[in-house]
């Protein structure tokens, strides 16, 4: 997988950039500002971008600028943007009308090298990441007075999972459920959210996230 890293803290650039390449990414450009990401994106673009949200010159929003940049003009790439805190507007302008290939994380999430490494694989092959610090005051927002106050604890509990792009799978090792009960959970949450049940985990992802923003 080629990956190019975009991050003006050249300590945390050099640390990550070789922390990627020992777990086998090619990392094929690794710069201290957005207009260096956008050139080498437009002249070879990679599988994934990895861009922090505030960057010179700025140190505003040049980052976040530069990632709905890449979506827009190269839809194939995905984009991983990193944050210190969490901005839930940020991550919502950032997921869009069509997050998919496409991830917000906190940086101190990245401090294991398997959960960067799951993130970025889940999103070239098309999923969306979303930290859980971000999905809970979504989720705390969503229900207030909505149609998340028809779901059971448990439902919110597999909805919450759902929403940070995780499979079926993946919540049954979470919840300690079996495939089974969790099949029967995210119908039912299909159900009384008037979601459309495809069966594609990426499509119910997008269901599920433009439902939280609304």
């Amino acid at each position: 997988m080629r990956v190019m890293l975009a991050e003006d803290g050249a300590l945390f650039r050099q640390g990550l950039t070789r922390l990627l390449e020992e777990s086998g990414f090619t990392v094929a450009a690794a710069v201290g500002d957005a207009p260096s990401l956008l050139a080498a994106v437009r002249d070879d673009p990679p599988d994934v971008a990895i861009v922090d949200v505030r960057m010179p010159p700025g140190f505003r929003l040049e980052g976040m600028d530069a990632a709905l940049r890449i979506r827009a003009g190269h839809p194939h790439v995905g984009v991983l943007v990193l944050s210190h805190h969490i901005e839930a507007q940020h991550a919502v302008r950032l997921l869009g009308d069509d997050p998919r290939r496409v991830g917000y994380l906190l940086k101190d999430r990245i401090a294991e090298m398997s959960e960067l490494a799951d993130a970025l694989t889940r999103i070239v092959a098309g999923g969306a990441v979303v930290d859980p610090a971000l999905v809970a005051p979504l989720m705390g927002r969503g229900r207030a007075g909505g149609p998340l106050a028809r779901l059971s604890e448990r439902e919110l509990q597999v909805l919450a999972l759902m929403a940070e792009g995780r499979t079926n799978q993946s919540i049954c090792r979470s919840l300690t459920l079996s495939p089974k009960t969790v099949e029967t959970h995210v119908r039912n949450i299909f159900r009384r959210l008037r979601l459309p049940d495809t069966g594609d985990d990426h499509r119910r992802v997008l269901a599920v996230l433009s439902y939280l923003r609304s």
